[in-house]
């Protein structure tokens, strides 16, 4: 990697964008959990790898995080966890496409720098070859500099459907050739021609481009994006380790990509030619082919096993998935959903979430493992008149201080030591003890340790949803 010399300090702001369901990788990736921040291959999540991707300071200043209000402590405790301190986390109220999301991140690094660059990166890809990555990155800073938008272009390997295309006019130009023009995810018999043509490359949707031509060209091709960005700013305000952008404001933007609102229409934009091993994980069928296969190329992650089986991507996640004498099949099963689809039909899983979700199916939206700021719960078992939880709060956990109409708890510590506030009480609960919590009395939870805090909780009562509940104190300041 050469980085240029007369940078005075590290050029780049990248600016990870967090917003995406990942619905074609349902039911794995829900909107209360998405993909981009679960581990599909390897240890650390999409979004993890992401930030150290750009932690070379030499080169990128500290990143601009924007995430939506539902996953912003997700975001927080999975930068803590790799040591990655973000510039400024800003929390969007609604999810509003990368447009407006970029437009705010464009106007506020102007703020505290009127040279800055930003690095627009989806938080949800993968990219094998990282030095490839930031050389290619690094060669971009001198068109950036002098005022082009710059695309990374990917060379395809296959003549994929799945990702749209950028044709160049100069394929064997200079590092940043210009853009010919951009296309939408082909039909089959287009991409076979694209790629026989070496003409196209896959568009990764990473922008390289000085916050102020970015402003810029939003002002002249999307102003009701920039305007809406500004406002959201100027109403938001500080909260906790966020940036929370003014709700009203923020959702007046409209819901366009910054493909379709600028790159698209501006004469400014650029690509450079890219081999690094890149993937947006847009489908299963996307990990079947980054994964590492046997003799049979078969895929198997977590709990499976096949037999007689060729060319399947099988998952098991708290299940076993056991396959025999079946080809070209995607099998995922988690704790409360088994999917089966042909991986030439994974496409269709965002048509059939959509369906779920009109008729509204729990499982469209949220998995059994609910996060929340403190830990997260998972529902065990449901009956008429009681539920059992799971309830695992993370090291200086706190509960709010709450109440219920409906329901009775009873608490039972199974690892750790829990602080229960109940009415006017302050008990000390230690492993293999219990207390109970009756319908009405004020309380919380919290963990005191150094070490998860595991109970069991049984819910007993006429009414047993979470809308049960009436915060009266919160440090995380949810209503």
């Amino acid at each position: 990697m050469t980085i240029p010399r007369n940078e005075p300090k590290p050029a780049i702001v990248p600016v990870l964008l967090c917003g995406g369901t990942g619905t074609r990788l349902w039911p794995l990736s829900r909107d209360s959990y998405p993909k981009q921040f679960i581990a599909m291959r390897g240890e650390l999540s999409l979004f993890q790898q992401t930030a150290l991707r750009i932690s070379d300071r030499r080169l990128y200043r500290r990143p601009i995080v924007v995430v939506n209000e539902d996953h912003r402590f997700i975001a927080v405790d999975q930068l803590r966890e790799i040591d990655v301190s973000p510039a400024t986390l800003v929390v969007e109220p609604v999810g509003r496409n990368t447009a407006p999301a970029a437009a705010v991140a464009a106007l506020h690094a102007s703020e505290q720098d009127g040279d800055a660059k930003l690095l627009l990166l989806p938080a949800d890809h993968v990219i094998d070859d990282e030095a490839a990555f930031t050389a290619a990155v690094a060669s971009g800073l001198e068109a950036a500099g002098s005022g082009r938008i710059v695309l990374f272009g990917i060379e395809p390997n296959s003549a994929a459907t799945g990702y749209g295309y950028i044709r160049q006019d100069q394929p064997s130009g200079a590092a940043a050739s210009g853009v010919a023009e951009f296309v939408e995810k082909p039909a089959a018999a287009t991409a076979e021609r694209y790629f026989a043509s070496g003409d196209y490359l896959w568009n990764s949707g990473i922008v390289l481009v000085a916050a102020r031509q970015l402003l810029a060209e939003l002002e002249r091709h999307a102003p009701d994006v920039v305007n809406a960005a500004r406002a959201a700013l100027v109403d938001g305000e500080r909260d906790l380790d966020f940036l929370r952008l003014g709700a009203e404001a923020f959702g007046r933007a409209p819901s366009i990509s910054i493909d379709h609102s600028v790159l698209e229409k501006s004469e400014h934009a650029s690509v450079i030619r890219v081999r690094c091993g890149w993937t947006d994980l847009g489908a299963w069928s996307a990990l079947w082919e980054i994964g590492d296969r046997d003799a049979a190329g078969n895929v198997m992650a977590g709990q499976a096993v096949c037999d007689d089986s060729h060319n399947c991507y099988l998952r098991g996640e708290g299940i076993l998935v056991a396959a025999v004498g079946v080809e070209d099949m995607i099998v995922v099963a988690t704790e409360d959903v088994v999917l089966v689809t042909r991986k030439d039909s994974d496409q269709n899983i965002k048509r059939l979430v959509e369906r779920l979700k009109r008729e509204r199916h729990a499982s469209a939206f949220t998995s059994r493992r609910v996060h929340r700021p403190w830990g997260y719960y998972e529902s065990i078992q449901q009956g008429p008149r009681y539920q059992v939880k799971r309830i695992t709060v993370k090291p200086g956990g706190k509960l709010s201080l709450q109440k219920h109409f409906h329901r009775a708890e009873h608490w039972v510590v199974v690892s750790g030591t829990a602080i229960v506030t109940r009415d006017a009480e302050t008990l000390l609960v230690r492993e293999n003890e219990s207390i109970y919590l009756p319908l009405g009395s004020v309380h919380r939870l919290e963990n005191p340790g150094k070490l998860d805090l595991d109970l069991i909780e049984v819910q007993s009562g006429g009414y047993l949803a979470e809308d049960d509940i009436v915060r009266i104190e919160d440090v995380y300041d949810r209503v």
